[in-house]
């Protein structure tokens, strides 16, 4: 009998498994030191996007 796989607790708070299959992830750089960011750059962070196809193959086993 084959071992289960734990989920990854970094991974699992960081992505998300779309319906289609697809990984999104959030923004990085919004975190801190806001002020010197300009509105239209902290704005742009606010939406999410999807993992690369490259990367699926890395991060799909954790989540």
């Amino acid at each position: 009998m084959k071992n289960k796989k734990k989920t990854h607790s970094g991974a699992k708070k960081r992505f998300k498994k779309t319906k289609n299959g697809l990984i999104k992830h959030s923004s990085a750089f919004r975190r801190h030191l806001l002020t010197k960011k300009s509105s239209k750059r902290k704005r742009s962070l606010r939406k999410g996007a999807y993992i690369n196809s490259r990367d699926v193959q890395h991060i799909a086993p954790l989540i």
